[in-house]
């Protein structure tokens, strides 16, 4: 089956490359439909990863959040036409211990292989999922993202301690927003305390119990535990930050992605007893849990339809360079690109 590869080749540079994909009993074939845009997208795009890495990484096929029709499923377990979710996460191995995403000899796609820039997608078997019928397929396209802060909370209902009256969310982005979200759900009766620098963006936190400018946080506010949701450059300022106003023994979520290295006040993490973790991707079993929380809580779709910033029509490999660019230079939320091509 001839298939069309649509790869960055270098920063704001895509071509098409042909290839054939074999029609199996282990893949399924799955034509994209709806494909969101992530910044760890946008920093290959705009180039600013390291030097050494663009050279190791392109060219490559981005976009690792999306769904898709089944083309071709040789075992009839997907019939022909019906919506999927794409796990982007591949793994080789399975280790009793350690989750998928975090096993070294996984590959993820749009870092390690060609993402689903693609008209047709051979999907692993065990990498696909049926959509629930009715499901908002813009809202559907970056469960993958929903589903990176669902495995965040799963880790830390397993590590934090029981007394969880107040959380705190240093963040006022898409990140902070799904956590935030999740976590009301899954404790209900926590305070929700959001840290942001965006006034306009700390408005949409509307089922928080408050929120606070970065720069005027009470020096007597305390937190039981809580979520670092900043990354980039900000990182380090909003995990000290987190330092000085959590509990003794409290929990400190690390999620945020940053180039740099972090310095952390390692004296009052250790005078506190405080316990560090972070969170990357998800695996098949957080995809599933996601799905299930999208079917029994509707509101949640909801909630997360605020942020779809921009949905943009691809026919053609112009299109890319504007679908790209305008989630350069939007305000917040997911631009998602329908995949006509």
């Amino acid at each position: 089956m001839l298939n069309a590869v649509y790869r960055l080749v270098e920063p704001r540079r895509f071509e098409v490359e042909f290839n054939d994909v074999e029609l199996d009993d282990e893949h399924i074939i799955v034509r994209p439909t709806h494909l969101s845009i992530c910044n760890a997208d946008q920093r290959y795009y705009q180039g600013t990863r390291p030097a050494e890495v663009l050279a190791k990484k392109l060219p490559m096929a981005l976009i690792h959040e999306g769904i898709g029709r089944v083309v071709y499923d040789s075992c009839g377990e997907f019939k022909p036409g019906q919506m999927v979710v794409m796990i982007p996460n591949t793994p080789f191995e399975h280790d009793d211990i350690v989750a998928e995403n975090y096993l070294r000899s996984s590959r993820f796609r749009a870092s390690g292989f060609d993402g689903f820039m693609q008209d047709n997608v051979a999907m692993r078997r065990d990498r696909v999922i049926a959509l629930p019928e009715g499901a908002k397929p813009e809202v559907a396209a970056f469960i993958e993202f929903t589903s990176v802060s669902y495995h965040a909370v799963t880790r830390f209902m397993r590590f934090a301690h029981s007394r969880r009256r107040t959380i705190g969310i240093w963040g006022d982005g898409n990140l902070a927003f799904t956590v935030a979200i999740i976590l009301r759900l899954r404790i209900p009766d926590a305070k929700l305390y959001i840290f942001g620098k965006h006034v306009d963006k700390l408005d949409n936190f509307s089922f928080a119990e408050e929120t606070f400018h970065i720069n005027q946080v009470p020096d007597e506010l305390v937190v039981d535990h809580a979520f670092e949701c900043v990354g980039s450059s900000g990182a380090p300022r909003a995990i000290n930050q987190i330092i000085d106003h959590i509990a003794p023994e409290g929990t400190i979520s690390i999620l945020g992605v940053t180039e740099e290295l972090a310095p952390l006040n390692t004296r009052m993490i250790l005078e506190k007893g405080l316990h560090v973790f972070d969170s990357s991707r998800s695996g098949r079993e957080d995809f599933e849990a996601t799905v299930r929380m999208y079917e029994e809580h509707p509101e949640v779709i909801r909630y997360l339809d605020c942020l779809i910033d921009n949905v943009i029509d691809v026919r053609e490999m112009s299109d890319f360079v504007t679908a790209f660019d305008s989630d350069m230079h939007k305000a917040g939320g997911k631009t998602i690109m329908l995949w006509n091509k």
